[in-house]
C-alpha cells in the first residue's frame, strides 16, 4: 500500500533531477523540460497531501489544476521566445544569449 511517504519521496527526487537539469543544462529547451520536472512533484505533493491529509477537500486538486495551466502557459510562452531567438539567428544555448545587452 502506497503512504503519503511514498508520494514525497518521489516528489523530492522528481524534483532535485529538475532542479540539476535547471542548473547544469546549457540548450534553453532541455531548462524548460526541467522546469516541467519541477512543477510535476510540486503536484504530486498537492495531490498526495490533499488525498491523505483532508480526503473529503478538494482544495489540493483544484490548486493542482491551476498548477498545471500555469505551466503549460509557461511552455507555450518559452518556447514561443525560443523559436523566434533561434529564428532570428542566435543561439538557444542559454548561456550565450545577449539579447539584453547594450
Amino acid at each position: 500500500m502506497l503512504t503519503l511517504m511514498h508520494f514525497i519521496i518521489l516528489s523530492v527526487i522528481l524534483f532535485f533531477i529538475g532542479i540539476f537539469g535547471v542548473l547544469t543544462r546549457r540548450n534553453a529547451i532541455g531548462i524548460l523540460m526541467s522546469l516541467e520536472l519541477i512543477f510535476n512533484a510540486i503536484n504530486i505533493n498537492m495531490v498526495a497531501f490533499s488525498k491523505f491529509l483532508t480526503p473529503q477537500e478538494i482544495y489540493g486538486v483544484i490548486f493542482t489544476v491551476f498548477i498545471i495551466t500555469v505551466a503549460a502557459a509557461e511552455s507555450v510562452l518559452g518556447l514561443a521566445i525560443i523559436l523566434a531567438i533561434y529564428r532570428s539567428g542566435q543561439k538557444i544555448f542559454a548561456d550565450e544569449m545577449n539579447l539584453m545587452k547594450w
